[in-house]
């Protein structure tokens, strides 16, 4: 059903589905006329002929494979938000006749395909997993052409008769070659956008490299013949991202603000949902106009560059971030809250090599920043306008300037491990969602 109840607080949300390409899915069963249609056409001829919200908060996943995945995240994250009574009555306080709406996004985004590896410890696909099922998933997730499929039948074909491989025999390495280009991801270094900000692809250092981190995440399942192909599938999501937040979420936020003019719009991301929301607000090209400027925008422990955001990039001072130009665009009305975790496993050491960076899975952001790293391992850098604050518990209060970065140390709080991302995915205690309250009150107490 596209309307979602989280049983624990009776919440309600909207689930919104769109496809790798960034756009609506066609196929709300209660459309206008008996036919299928958009979702979002539903909902927003509702709140324009009735009671309409006044305030829409607009969430994003990171890497949910499917629409079940997607609604067990918003039911906790969503649901741990709506459970922060206090905080809703402070909102109700500032803007009397809070009425609050959730949408969530879902959009296919599995990048590391664990399922079909079974539960051993093995890189070795279980024997129910044959050649041609591996195919079919690697090339749903990656885009089915021809060129994509030739190069994995090399790939698969070589990992499931040599696991034990301790180099890529040479014809997988050209199949990979081929498949990086077939993929068309760029490799534009820390200036490049969401897909291409990356050194280029090198499958032998990352197959090395993925086998060093294997210890680090608790199991070998980053090595082997496979380890190349799952950094091609972490920078594939990463593009789709940004084709999903520039294409019809963008379009969707500009359609809330045309139809509710005095609604506020609230963003949250999550891990590749940063990078989505990130988009959103540029839109196609990161230029795109807003009919007025976002509220706020929350972006938990992100898998997006730390210099995303940065006008003069330290490390290459002629370079800017893709995201540059949103904050002197005047995308944003309230603040831009980043969360960071040094107990996030998949930012702090999966990311930089995903980015191809051999060595550099440890830095102390304390004392220096890496070329390649992510905003939830290091908030976002390089703005001079950025300010760092530790995560506070549910009664504390946040000072959050409008249109001015936040970076919040929350390892205090984001700290509770699980499998191979570490504490990713802690993304539903009180104190975060407490944390998105509170920047939705900022640009409250801002209004005129």
């Amino acid at each position: 059903m596209p309307f979602q109840t989280i049983a624990a607080t009776g919440t309600t949300y909207a689930l919104i589905a769109l496809d790798a390409d960034g756009k609506e899915r066609n196929d709300d069963p209660d459309a206008a006329g008996g036919q299928p249609g958009r979702l979002s056409d539903r909902l927003l001829a509702q709140w324009r002929d009735g009671p309409a919200p006044t305030d829409i908060f607009l969430w994003s996943h990171g890497w949910q494979g499917d629409i079940p995945a997607a609604r067990s995240q918003y039911d906790r994250w969503i649901g741990a938000f709506s459970a922060c009574a206090v905080d809703e009555q402070e909102m109700r306080t500032l803007r009397p006749g809070f009425a609050p709406a959730h949408i969530g996004v879902h959009w296919p985004s599995l990048p590391w395909g664990d399922e079909e590896m079974g539960d051993t410890a093995s890189f070795a696909p279980p024997a129910h997993a044959g050649k041609d099922a591996m195919i079919d998933a690697y090339a749903q997730r990656l885009g089915d052409t021809p060129q994509v499929r030739d190069a994995l039948a090399v790939i698969v074909e070589a990992a499931r008769t040599g696991a034990d491989a301790t180099r890529l025999p040479p014809e997988v390495r050209q199949a990979y070659v081929q498949l990086d280009q077939a993929l068309a991801l760029g490799a534009g270094g820390t200036d490049g956008d969401a897909g291409a900000d990356r050194l280029p692809f090198d499958p032998d250092a990352s197959f090395a490299e993925a086998s060093q981190l294997g210890a680090a995440f608790g199991a070998p399942s980053l090595g082997g013949i496979l380890a190349p192909l799952r950094q091609l599938s972490f920078w594939t999501m990463k593009k789709r991202a940004q084709a999903v937040g520039e294409q019809d979420v963008h379009a969707l936020i500009n359609r809330l603000l045309d139809t509710l003019p005095d609604a506020r719009v609230h963003l949250m991301g999550h891990s590749f949902g940063c990078i989505v929301m990130s988009a959103a607000l540029g839109g196609p090209g990161g230029t795109a106009a807003l009919r007025r400027p976002v509220d706020s925008c929350v972006l938990v422990q992100g898998a997006m560059s730390l210099w995303a955001y940065a006008p003069s990039i330290p490390v290459r001072p002629d370079s800017a971030g893709y995201c540059h130009r949103l904050l002197p665009d005047g995308k944003l009305h309230g603040p831009l809250v980043v969360t960071r975790s040094r107990h996030d496993t998949a930012v702090c050491e999966l990311y930089p090599w995903a980015a191809g960076v051999a060595g550099q899975v440890a830095f102390d952001a304390a004392t220096t920043y890496p070329t390649f790293g992510a905003i939830g391992a290091f908030g976002i850098q390089g703005v001079d306008t950025a300010a760092d604050i530790a995560m506070l518990d549910i009664d504390g209060g946040y000072t959050m300037p409008g249109a001015r970065v936040l970076n919040v140390e929350a390892s205090a709080y984001i700290c509770h491990k699980s499998g191979v991302s570490g504490a990713h995915n802690d993304i539903s205690g009180p104190q975060v969602a407490h944390l998105i309250w509170q920047a939705a009150q900022a640009s409250a107490a801002e209004a005129p």
